[in-house]
């Protein structure tokens, strides 16, 4: 039957050819029945999917997928389709198994049908049916069946095959999604999948427990060390999650310890300049706080060093994170170089990697200073990548040697004299950045500033000079004469913006050297052209006629506080009142008597200049510019009553701090979207964004014998595997054989006796592949000898059982003596015999064990 099978097999398989090359050989008359079959009817379909033929069936399923992934309706097929699950052609069955995949879930009641013959497909030959069954059978998503599929997984995590278990570990989350009821079975199978031997079951182990599971760390416990090793050889899907999981797993079970390092001085040339020193003879602490790592802990750095190396960008991410919320500054260190490298990468790929490298810079910056080429703009940079650019260059110019901050310098003032109003802001506000960052280097962003006032566009002078009165504020007394610098450019300027922002300049800063004062003088030269000015200019000049005004009264009517009053006595307090009485009674008949007119005390020029401002403003049409000098009126309008005026008009203003554009993002995690959509993204980010936990405190964290037990378990493993010679790679197998060959020499030289090394004849002569071969089925007919004698034994111990039940005879004390002696002599002609045979086999193991090795090598 099977040569009958295959032969026709191999007809359709002729038959399929020709069909092809008369249709490429037809040409025109290939493509009408082409353009023909394309356009089938339902019936048709329908006739294709119930034909016996295997091709037209599956000539009819490509259809119906073609129909399905063109958003047409195939759910009139679907009876049709479910007939052919038990297919056992495996390309009518991968066809079968996507259409359940995508329409069970509107069907539900017809979908449960093909479940039999899908458990059927569980227990086939074939580990690629398994896989494809199990897959199929967890992506159909009707709750009923979520015990069904329980089973199987149960099933798929003991099957030999490491490619069904891996579907198992796949299928555990969608069977969670189904009934979150099966999560105790799912957490058995879980801790089963996570110490498998192979490393891509363990990948989607670890991603389906952080979708299930993410809180029973107690299942990691014993599997950590074995992850650690695996890492290296996983896929970078599941080295994302399994560095995610073991991220986590350290914040939570590593404390975070320091330990005080005493620092190295300069070692003297005697011995006696070795002495301690006064200061620790004195007990006095003059050392500084080393991070001290825990060993696993740093197992599992150590094995993330590899993985810089990856092609995948997240994979680089992710080492980066580790080595920033977990290790030391030397690990961080070794790992910035290929995260810059990203920069050379598509532009997705660098945006995506700029935010990150912006996140990490904010914390350690200096370690970027050796890239610093990289980040330079190039002309055919988009915004959204040299804006980022330009904030790295910011956060690491002050670790920067002399000659690259003038290069940095230079750049940005060659992209503030630009055509692009975006750049021109960006890079006036990153000069800004780095004087406040660096103060040797303020002067000389100040005169670059300083020298971009002038300019006709008025968007870059008004930034200049945003950015020019940050620097004033921070330290006033040292820019006296800038403040006068500016003055004189009022008389060429035209922007609103840039002579507002002059005129409160002189205004707040001119009154710090009341000699050189010229705040008055700007006044009045204000004052011939206010009716001209806009209203943002108006309102300065008026504020500045205020501060003016008011510093004017401080000279002239200096505040003072009455003196202390003395004590005195009632008698004095008496004499005192009588004495008020009568003068007071004088100075009224006097006055009477004299009532000659007072002249009026003539006002100063600068009262008469801040009349006039009022004045002027009084008439204005602007109702802001109007109520704003009416509020002054009314503070100064006493000129002994000036605290309040004071505290509103020369209150202490804060120093501003232009902070870097992405300073509110330095608290997100890295590797994550949320970094990159930033406070877009909401408060708590997007959707399954969480937060690293904190460090456990010491003396909370779980026992170190936990992580041992897993490291116990693994030895007993390849102890057993030992036994068998199964689930040893090569290198084990030939320790091993290695192990018990010394082991056995040494018995033997015990006992007197000599063994030949392993792949060499009693001669010392290496054997030769026919002596290798001759060896090889000589063992085999000595395993088949002796399965045959240990059957026939077997045998005639039953037979002998037999006869002692039926007769009931009892056998005499000689002839047990005569057995017991044959049955000696029999187990030590097997030991003899099993002691070659296992000289043979090591030996033949170690030959096949050293082949393996050097051709791997």
């Amino acid at each position: 039957m099977e040569t009958i099978s295959r032969i026709s097999s191999m007809l359709e398989t002729a038959r399929e050819l020709t069909l092809e090359a008369a249709q490429s050989a037809g040409g025109s008359k290939g493509l009408r029945s082409n353009s023909s079959s394309r356009g089938l009817t339902s019936a048709q379909i329908k006739k294709l999917l119930e034909s016996r033929n295997e091709r037209d069936v599956l000539e009819g399923m490509r259809k119906v997928i073609a129909l399905m992934y063109q958003s047409e309706s195939s759910l009139q097929y679907f009876s049709a389709v479910v007939k052919n699950v038990a297919n056992p052609n495996i390309e009518v069955k991968k066809l079968v198994y996507i259409y359940l995949l995508h329409q069970a879930e509107a069907e539900p009641d017809l979908a449960l049908l093909s479940i039999n013959a899908i458990q059927k497909s569980l227990t086939d030959q074939n580990p690629q049916v398994r896989v494809m069954a199990l897959r199929t059978m967890s992506g159909i998503r009707v709750p009923v069946i979520s015990q069904i599929v329980s089973l199987a997984i149960k099933r798929g995590c003991g099957d030999m095959s490491p490619h069904v278990r891996k579907a198992a570990a796949l299928a555990i989350p969608k069977c969670y999604r189904l009934n979150p009821n099966t999560l105790p079975q799912l957490t058995e199978y879980l801790s089963t999948l996570l110490g498998d031997s192979q490393y891509f079951v363990v990948g989607p182990a670890v991603s389906a427990f952080l979708d299930v599971c993410p809180d029973r760390l107690d299942l990691i416990h014993k599997h950590y060390r074995s992850l650690v090793k695996k890492l290296v050889d996983m896929d970078e899907w599941s080295q994302l999650a399994t560095l995610r999981l073991l991220t986590i797993y350290a914040r939570k079970c590593f404390p975070r310890r320091t330990q005080k390092v005493k620092k190295a001085g300069p070692k003297g040339f005697y011995d006696e300049d070795d002495a301690p020193s006064h200061e620790e003879a004195a007990g006095e602490d003059t050392g500084e706080e080393v991070v001290v790592l825990d060993p696993d802990l740093e197992l599992f750095l150590r094995a993330c060093k590899p993985l810089l190396q990856s092609r995948t960008s997240a994979v680089i991410v992710s080492v980066v994170r580790c080595y920033l919320y977990l290790g030391t500054p030397e690990y961080l260190e070794s790992a910035i170089g290929p995260l810059v490298a990203l920069v050379r990468c598509p532009q997705d790929i660098q945006y995506v990697a700029l935010y990150n490298i912006v996140a990490v810079a904010l914390r350690a910056p200096a370690p970027f200073a050796k890239y610093v080429s990289h980040f330079l703009v190039h002309s055919t940079d988009p915004p959204h990548i040299w804006r980022l650019k330009l904030e790295v260059l910011t956060i690491i110019f002050p670790h920067l040697g002399m000659h690259w901050k003038g290069v940095i310098l230079s750049e940005l003032e060659h992209f503030s004299r630009g055509s692009n109003p975006e750049l021109v802001r960006e890079s006036v506000r990153a000069i800004g950045r780095c004087a406040q960052s660096d103060p040797r280097t303020s002067k000389h962003c100040l005169r670059v500033l300083l020298s971009q006032i002038s300019s006709a566009d008025e968007n870059l002078v008004s930034e200049s000079l945003t950015v020019i009165r940050h620097l004033i504020q921070q330290d006033p007394l040292s820019h006296k004469q800038t403040v006068i610098q500016l003055a004189k450019y009022l008389d060429t300027t035209t922007s609103p913006e840039a002579r507002a922002s002059i005129i409160w300049l002189v205004g707040e800063f001119a009154s710090v050297d009341p000699e050189n004062n010229i705040a008055p003088d700007v006044l009045r030269i204000l004052a011939k052209r206010f009716a001209d000015e806009t209203e943002v200019v108006k309102q300065q000049i008026v504020l500045l006629g205020a501060k003016v005004y008011l510093q004017h009264l401080l000279q002239t009517h200096p505040p003072q506080q009455p003196p202390p009053k003395p004590a005195q006595t009632e008698q004095e307090d008496s004499n005192a009142w009588a004495e008020t009485q009568d003068s007071s009674g004088a100075a009224e008949q006097q006055q009477s008597q004299e009532q000659l007119p007072e002249k009026p005390p003539e006002e100063d020029r600068i009262t008469l200049l801040w009349r006039y401002i009022l004045l002027l403003a009084r008439y204005d049409v602007s109702y802001d510019l109007r109520d704003r000098a009416r509020l002054y009126k009314a503070l100064l309008a006493n000129p002994n009553a000036t605290q309040l005026a004071t505290l509103l008009l020369q209150a202490p203003k804060p120093v501003p701090h232009a902070p870097s554009p992405s300073d509110s993002r330095k608290d997100l995690l890295i590797g994550t979207s949320t970094l990159v959509v930033g406070p877009d993204a909401g408060y708590h980010g997007l959707r399954g964004y969480e937060p690293l936990p904190d460090w456990v405190p010491a003396g909370q964290e779980p026992d170190r014998s936990l992580r041992d037990q897993g490291m116990m378990m693994e030895s007993t493993t390849i102890e057993r595997g030992a036994g068998t010679g199964t689930g040893l790679t090569a290198s084990e197998r030939l320790d091993r054989a290695l192990r018990e060959h010394e082991r056995e020499s040494s018995a033997a030289a015990a006992r007197g006796k000599k063994i030949a090394p392993t792949g060499t004849t009693n001669n010392n002569r290496p054997k030769t592949l026919d002596e290798w071969l001759n060896d090889e089925d000589e063992e085999s007919e000595e395993e088949e000898e002796e399965e045959e004698e240990t059957e026939s034994e077997y045998d005639e111990e039953e037979e002998e059982e037999e006869e002692e039940t039926e007769s009931g005879e009892e056998e005499t004390d000689s002839e047990e003596e005569d057995e017991e002696e044959e049955e000696e002599d029999d187990d030590e002609e097997e030991e003899e015999s099993d002691e070659g045979e296992s000289h043979e086999r090591k030996g033949l193991l170690k030959k096949e064990d050293e082949d393996v090795l050097l051709g791997r090598a």
